[in-house]
């Protein structure tokens, strides 16, 4: 009988940056024993090739049956998904002067599509008259310029996009899907 348990919680996706890839990209370890937590860890369990696919699905079980045969007296215990699917993003393929120009076309005519789509909305419901409206019931006098009520709006439109969007400079703020996710996730679904 094993004398050390280790805890073993498989993702159900791992996105890989390089081309060897162990159990800690897939997983989540956790054991008593440090050393052998450590060695769990390290253990390859694929490797990518060029010309192989960049998505494999890696069983648990093979992960399993890895550890215990390198880690003697080790039981493992899987509390996790049965299989992991991993995709391999090669980030040297997308670095160069076109991956450039595609982002800053995208960047310009997200920025540029929103801001119109933006101010043709304020236009349409006429949100200068509502600021100045305001400001003068508030105040008693009626505002000389911008006042803090547009500054005020317009962090706070930006603040808004961020958070419903999810991300900032290409990074989730949470593990939560996005509106884009779940609307294809729908799409996909009622489609079969």
């Amino acid at each position: 009988m094993a004398s050390v348990v280790l805890y073993l919680k498989a993702e159900q996706n791992a996105e890989v940056m390089d081309a060897q890839v162990c159990v800690k990209d897939i997983a989540s370890v956790y054991c008593a024993d440090k050393s052998v937590c450590a060695k769990a860890k390290s253990l390859k369990v694929h490797q990518f090739h060029e010309k192989e696919q960049k998505r494999q699905v890696i069983s648990v079980l093979k992960v399993i049956e890895l550890i215990e045969s390198e880690c003697s007296g080790v039981s493992v215990e899987s509390l996790g998904e049965n299989a992991t699917l991993i995709e391999w993003i090669d980030v040297n393929k997308h670095k160069g002067f076109g991956q450039w120009i595609k982002m800053i076309f995208v960047a310009a005519i997200s920025f540029f599509g929103t801001g119109f789509t933006i101010m043709a909305f304020h236009n349409d419901i006429s949100i200068n008259k509502i600021f100045s409206k305001i400001h003068e019931l508030v105040m008693g006098y009626p505002a000389d310029g911008y006042s803090i009520l547009e500054a005020s709006y317009s962090i706070g439109l930006a603040a808004g996009i961020i958070l419903f969007f999810n991300h900032v400079g290409g990074r989730r703020i949470t593990k939560d899907p996005t509106p884009i996710e779940i609307g294809v996730n729908q799409r996909t679904y009622f489609q079969t």
